[in-house]
């Protein structure tokens, strides 16, 4: 390497998604962080108790000595009743968690297209969530439903987080594989809103894979490596199935890899 092209590490930190150790649980999440060298993890609230309960996620914390560096509020269809069934609520509490936690960031899916109220103020209502808090609310790009080949619009404003006025914004590549777009463009279109990247892949097909970095056909290195050239001070998240791992050795190998791949391509060359 010449000394006139140093490498050039960002302040990005890379973090495990308690979602990627499933079907172990949050407790398991913290434990393989610590060992495999994690900077952090984000919690995603489910159905697992301790994922919704900020004491014990505070204890994992410090006895693992790893940081909680954001919060996925519990919006899928399987964690309707985590937390009530209000939406605001959710988010509400999400944004207390967080604080709690010391998490920087809150993720959030766009409303369903059903959740009609919710969905026609999502937008302004955002907004006035982060009006006294430094969470930051990073809303997730997500994609069009398949249904026998026909595309349903299953999110309202929109699954493309582009087309409306979010100040913070988080990039699933295992979403992008699915909606056929384009992370490279995206991140280019949404610039400083970009704030949070949930690091998988996938093949295109219509499930969404989470598949382990660089095992899909995204461009997850290219990505990374525009991220770290242009100073990217954000969280990477490794948000990956291993469900169909043999056994926990399995399962921490793919998310070595994972997290190798991270640390490599974000490591770019001023």
């Amino acid at each position: 390497m010449s000394p006139n092209n140093p490498v050039v590490i960002p302040d990005a930190k890379v973090a495990l998604s308690t979602a990627s150790v499933y079907p172990e649980s949050t407790a398991a999440a913290f434990e393989i962080a610590a060992r495999l060298g994690y900077d952090g993890v984000e919690v995603m609230v489910m159905t697992d108790a301790v994922s919704q309960d900020a004491d014990a996620l505070m204890r994992l914390s410090d006895h693992h000595s790893v940081p909680i560096l954001a919060l996925h509020s519990p919006c899928l269809l399987v964690t309707q009743r985590v937390w009530g069934t209000d939406p605001w609520g959710k988010l509400v509490r999400s944004r207390a968690v967080a604080e709690r936690l010391g998490a920087e960031t809150v993720v959030v899916h766009p409303p369903f297209r059903w959740q009609r109220d919710y969905a026609r103020d999502f937008v302004i209502g955002l907004k006035r969530l982060t009006q006294d808090t430094d969470i930051r609310f990073a809303v997730e790009n997500m994609y069009p439903w398949r249904v026998r080949s026909r595309e349903v619009a299953a999110y309202a404003p929109g699954w493309d987080v582009r087309m409306d006025d979010y100040p913070h914004t988080t990039l699933d590549l295992s979403h992008t594989a699915v909606s056929g777009s384009d992370p490279l463009r995206i991140a280019e279109d949404l610039g400083e809103r970009l704030a949070h990247i949930h690091l998988a892949d996938g093949t295109g097909s219509a499930r969404d894979e989470h598949l382990v970095p660089g095992r899909g056909d995204q461009p997850a290195g290219v990505l990374l490596e525009q991220l770290a050239g242009r100073g990217f001070t954000g969280t990477v998240v490794v948000e990956v199935s291993t469900r169909g791992a043999d056994s926990r050795a399995e399962r921490e190998s793919d998310l070595a890899e994972a997290l190798a791949f991270a640390r490599l391509h974000l490591a770019a060359v001023a």
